[in-house]
């Protein structure tokens, strides 16, 4: 299971499905990297890795300032899993290896 590498990843939203690109990096169980799409970019914070799950934040500021909390788990090319959207409750997330 490689985790490190860019995924192209679409998270659904009250405002419809964003598109972005993710670019992660593994090191000793820490995860690093960043988030980048129409919104602008966002680095990757306390991010773990413990098998194949990933957990991360990402603070974005456009369209509004927002902690956005990312829970998954890669399978091979994938990745997917949950996304809290801050005051907007929780949503969902996917992506392919890109």
């Amino acid at each position: 299971m490689a985790v490190d590498g860019k995924w192209n990843i679409t998270i659904k939203t009250p405002m419809g499905e964003q598109t972005g690109v993710l670019t992660l990096k593994e090191e000793g169980g820490a995860l690093t990297g960043e988030m980048s799409g129409s919104s602008g970019n966002a680095p990757v914070e306390n991010g773990t890795v413990d098998g194949n799950k990933v957990t991360w934040h990402s603070k974005v500021t456009s369209p509004m300032p927002l902690t956005l909390e990312f829970d998954g788990a890669i399978e091979g090319d994938s990745i997917s899993g949950n996304v809290k959207l801050g005051a907007f409750g929780s949503s969902t997330f996917s992506g392919t290896a890109a």
